[in-house]
């Protein structure tokens, strides 16, 4: 499957954006789908993940109360809306594909391009 992040964008600390991610070429509804980011000079970590009907979500400490993952199966995108932006959320934004739910980076077998959000203080 083909994972196409967008939404990443510059926005002043406390504004929002949602993050898009959408998939081709697989079955996405039998697919947990989750969001991990990656910081400069820092490994990736996750930020949030959705099972594949939707039915079970998590997210992050770091994030929780401020981020909301959801998904829509029809049209084949999961999404990341993003609030409350602090200046330590910058990082690119990966989503990513797996058919074993999990909040592991080493679960998920298919990757997105990334997409940059960038929150200026």
């Amino acid at each position: 499957v083909q994972l196409q992040a967008s939404g990443g964008g510059l926005v002043q600390a406390g504004g929002s954006l949602r993050l898009s991610c959408t998939a081709s070429g697989g079955t996405f509804s039998t697919y947990h789908m989750g969001w991990f980011r990656q910081a400069l000079g820092k490994e990736r970590e996750f930020v949030a993940l959705i099972s594949w009907s939707g039915s079970t979500i998590s997210h992050a400490d770091s994030v929780k109360g401020r981020f909301t993952i959801s998904r829509d199966n029809a049209k084949n995108t999961v999404y990341l809306q993003l609030n409350t932006l602090k200046p330590e959320d910058t990082a690119v934004y990966y989503c990513a594909a797996t058919t074993r739910y999990g909040s592991s980076d080493k679960l998920y077998n298919y990757w997105g391009q990334g997409t940059l959000v960038t929150v200026s203080s």
